[in-house]
């Protein structure tokens, strides 16, 4: 189960009516932009927040993968242009979710790339973007608390009651139980995978005792693609003190195997966090792109 933020404004009344989300094809200019053909993953089973102007105001559940035909309308006329759509069944949020109000516990999780929403909090443009399993846990709590809190005040009913009256908390309940599964799944798997490939040894200071040990993604989760998030050549097997370090910008390793330390560690602390400066460890090739992305974007020099 994957879940995604549809952007939406002036088609959501429209849309929900149907039951579909859609988008065109190709732009003006004959391309494809990423945020219509992400459309192409949408399969049967995955979850769908919809945005309007500033906040989550429904969570649908796709009830078919994505084909291609042309929009299906209630009110204008028929066209045939062909797009890409989704059949979906839409639960309408009684409290929506603004993401601004919630914006310091939604920041931290945007990705570095195709992000549905701009520094500001305000949604960037396009009509699909991914959203990570971090954040769809975030909005299901959000979302359960602002709703579970109307639901109670308007009919004085105990948490067990309001699960049987409102279909929308079966849903959240259904969510948090997949993707928590889900991400213990990858854990368990990227652990194993990270464990055998670096001989069960941190590569910087050799610790191999199994309970210091964290397997580290060079490509953080949020912003890797699904067949990146359980490839083990997609970070380091570090002891926790080095991974902590990995893990917040301040130590990283580029495509040659080449330690780099922040400017935030001071030469004379290197032996305390048992660090070299210039050290080069041995890596696979297909470690460079992951590590090359770490020192790129998740180093702070």
């Amino acid at each position: 189960m994957r879940s995604f933020i549809v952007m939406q404004g002036e088609t959501y009344e429209e849309d929900k009516d149907l039951g579909v989300i859609w988008s065109p094809i190709y732009d003006k200019a004959g391309l494809e932009p990423h945020f219509w053909a992400r459309m192409k993953q949408v399969k049967k089973g995955d979850i769908l927040f919809h945005y309007v102007k500033g906040s989550i105001v429904a969570i649908s559940v796709a009830q078919s993968d994505c084909v291609e035909k042309a929009k299906p309308v209630l009110f204008r006329l028929q066209t045939e242009e062909k797009g890409h759509v989704v059949y979906t069944k839409y639960f309408t949020l009684d409290i929506p979710l603004i993401i601004r109000d919630f914006w310091q516990e939604i920041y931290p999780l945007l990705p570095t790339k195709y992000s549905a929403f701009q520094e500001d909090g305000s949604g960037n443009g396009g009509y699909l973007y991914p959203c990570h399993e971090e954040m769809t846990l975030a909005f299901s709590s959000i979302i359960r608390t602002l709703n579970k809190k109307n639901t109670e005040e308007q009919l004085s009913l105990s948490i067990d009651a309001i699960q049987m009256t409102n279909p929308l908390f079966t849903l959240l309940d259904y969510i948090d139980k997949e993707v928590k599964q889900q991400v213990l799944q990858e854990q368990s798997l990227f652990i194993e995978r990270q464990r055998s490939l670096w001989d069960g040894q941190c590569p910087i200071c050799h610790i191999n005792l199994p309970k210091m040990m964290r397997a580290t993604h060079a490509k953080p989760i949020k912003d890797s693609l699904l067949e990146e998030r359980n490839d083990p050549y997609n970070g380091v097997f570090l002891c926790a003190n080095h991974a902590v370090l990995y893990e917040e910008g301040l130590i990283s390793l580029d495509g040659s195997g080449k330690l780099h330390i922040s400017q935030q560690i001071q030469p004379e602390e290197y032996s305390r966090f048992q660090l070299t400066a210039n050290k080069k460890i041995t890596i696979n090739k297909e470690n460079k792109t992951y590590f090359r992305w770490h020192k790129r974007y998740h180093f702070h020099p």
